[in-house]
C-alpha cells in the first residue's frame, strides 16, 4: 500500500514514524507540505518523499491521508480532485462530515472518518474511525494498519456518534490532564514539593489507568474496592460527590459532543 500524507504536521508525524516502527517501508509513504523547513525535516527524520504542493506523483497512491486542519479542509482538498481515481481517503481532521467531504472531493466516496487523540503523538492513542459503504473490507483494514499505528482503533456504525467519539476519547486527555492538576494541586497544598506532587499524581493515574485496562471489572467496582466504609477514600468521595464531580464530568462530555456537531455544522457549510 502506498500512502500519501496531505499535511506534515504532528499527527502526520505519529502515524509516519509508528507506520515506520511498524515495518513499512519509507518508500512507500509520500508527504505533500507547503513548508519547506517541514518538508526537510519530513525526508531527514523519516527518508519519505516529499512534495511542496499538489504534483500529479504525490497522488500516484493508493491511500490519500488528509491531515490538515478542518478550516483549511475545503481548499487542500480542490487540488486532489483531477487526480482521484480509486484511492481510499483517511480524514484525521476532527469534526468533518463525510457528506461535505465527499462533495468537496467532487463526489468521491471512497472516504474514512477518524478520530484520533494526541496520545498518539506516543503511541497510546485511541482512535474512532467510520466509514462509507463504498469502502471495501480490504480498504477498511488498510485505513485500520494506518491508525493503529498510533495505537487502537474503534470502528463506529453511526457516523453521527463521531461527534461522541471527540467528546470521550478525542478531548479525553484534556479532562485526565485536569485530574492530575488537581491531584498535584491538592499535594502541593499538603506540604509535598511540586515535582513530589506531580511525581504523585501522575504515577497514580497511570497506575490506575493500567489497573483497569488490565482488569474485567467494570471501574465501578474498582473503585469500590479502594474505598473502605469510614476511610480516607470514602472521605474524599463523598466530598466529591458533594461538589458534583461525577456530573460535571458527564455534563462536560456532553457539552463537547454538542460543541462538536455545531462545528460540524459550521465546518461543513459551503
Amino acid at each position: 500500500m502506498k500512502i500519501t500524507f496531505l499535511g506534515g504536521g504532528n499527527m502526520a508525524n505519529a502515524l509516519i514514524g509508528g507506520l515506520l516502527n511498524k515495518g513499512f517501508p519509507a518508500e512507500d509513504i509520500a508527504v505533500v507540505e507547503l513548508n519547506a523547513d517541514s518538508r526537510a525535516k519530513l525526508e531527514a527524520s523519516y527518508g519519505v518523499r516529499t512534495f511542496a504542493g499538489p504534483d500529479a506523483a504525490a497522488w500516484a497512491c493508493d491511500a490519500i491521508v488528509l491531515a490538515v486542519k478542518p478550516q483549511q479542509m475545503k481548499d487542500a482538498c480542490a487540488p486532489i480532485v483531477p487526480h482521484l481515481n480509486a484511492q481510499l481517503i483517511v480524514s484525521i481532521a476532527a469534526g468533518l462530515r463525510l457528506a461535505d467531504m465527499s462533495r468537496w472531493l467532487g463526489g468521491h466516496r471512497k472516504l474514512v472518518r477518524t478520530m484520533p487523540n494526541t496520545p498518539a503523538l506516543i503511541g497510546a492513542g485511541i482512535t474512532g474511525m467510520h466509514a462509507l459503504p463504498e469502502v471495501s473490507e480490504a480498504e477498511r483494514i488498510g485505513a485500520d494498519r494506518i491508525m493503529q499505528a498510533v495505537g487502537s482503533t474503534v470502528w463506529i456504525a453511526d457516523e453521527a456518534q463521531m461527534d461522541s467519539v471527540t467528546a470521550v476519547s478525542g478531548s479525553g486527555p484534556a479532562y485526565v490532564f485536569l485530574f492530575i492538576e488537581a491531584l498535584q494541586k491538592a499535594g502541593e497544598e499538603l506540604g509535598f514539593t511540586p515535582a513530589q506532587a506531580r511525581q504523585l499524581a501522575i504515577e497514580t493515574t497511570l497506575g490506575a489507568a493500567k489497573l483497569a485496562a488490565n482488569s474485567d471489572d467494570p471501574a465501578s467496582v474498582l473503585r469500590e474496592r479502594v474505598t473502605s466504609k469510614g476511610g480516607t477514600t470514602a472521605a474524599a468521595l463523598a466530598r466529591m460527590a458533594e461538589c458534583g464531580v461525577l456530573e460535571g464530568i458527564v455534563a462536560g462530555v456532553k457539552a463537547a459532543d454538542a460543541r462538536g456537531r455545531e462545528l460540524g455544522e459550521q465546518l461543513g457549510k459551503d
